[in-house]
């Protein structure tokens, strides 16, 4: 028997929160397209219980699953900026921390081969 994953059974709850938050927002998506659970489960191949476990921000339900309903929806494009490296603010300070500040020196070039 596998371990089970602990983050599974208590996400921190930022992580929780935003699990719900966007649960929510999909379940509002799905509804304002006039969609049941069986239609919109359908357009992604999957389960009704899959969808509402996704509605339900279930943390064990599968990112491939939350990405499908938002291209079912036609919100894929929202997934863009999400983690995207030019506004991660923190990390480019610390890759400007480790950035070179002077050029190596380099050997004289030989053309004796």
């Amino acid at each position: 028997m596998s371990a089970r994953n602990p983050l599974l059974a208590a996400p921190p709850y930022p992580v929780q929160q935003a699990l719900e938050r966007l649960g929510k927002n999909l379940r509002t998506a799905r509804l304002r397209r006039n969609l049941s659970t069986e239609e919109a489960a359908a357009k992604i191949g999957t389960s009704r219980r899959v969808v509402h476990d996704a509605e339900s921000g279930k943390p064990s339900t599968g990112i491939a699953v939350y990405l499908a309903l938002l291209w079912a929806y036609g919100l894929i494009d929202q997934m863009e900026p999400v983690a995207d490296p030019l506004k991660d603010d923190e990390g480019l300070t610390l890759a400007r921390a480790r950035e070179r500040t002077h050029a190596r020196r380099t050997e004289a070039l030989d053309n004796d081969f």
